[in-house]
């Protein structure tokens, strides 16, 4: 028996991870390609897929690149807190469905 909260949750923690990832991956290549370098930023694309038990959840779809839109560092360190924001919040309602899960297992013990 899967939990939707739970699934959710979890598919949205995913998708701030790969966020986050992209994030990483234009800093990194703007740090090497140097003061005078450029390199197109990758903004990361995500798309609605259906599960096996046909739910629909978020999942990651790569990246795409806009000629002309260059790695801006403060643009992905922004990227970076908004995911990392997105991500906590989505493990604390994780953990809220966690609970509510023992919480009604325990009902059930009584």
């Amino acid at each position: 028996m899967t939990i939707p909260l739970l699934d959710a949750a979890a598919d949205a923690m995913d998708a701030q991870r790969a966020a986050l990832d992209v994030a990483a991956r234009n800093v990194a290549a703007a740090e090497a390609a140097g003061p005078n370098g450029s390199y197109l930023r990758e903004i990361p694309q995500f798309r609605v897929a259906a599960g096996q038990d046909g739910e629909p959840y978020a999942a990651f779809a790569g990246t795409q690149t806009r000629p002309g839109v260059d790695v801006d560092i403060l643009t992905e360190m922004i990227a970076v807190m908004n995911a990392s924001r997105a991500y906590e919040s989505d493990a604390a309602l994780f953990d809220t469905g966690k609970t509510l899960a023992e919480k009604t297992i325990d009902m059930g013990r009584l």
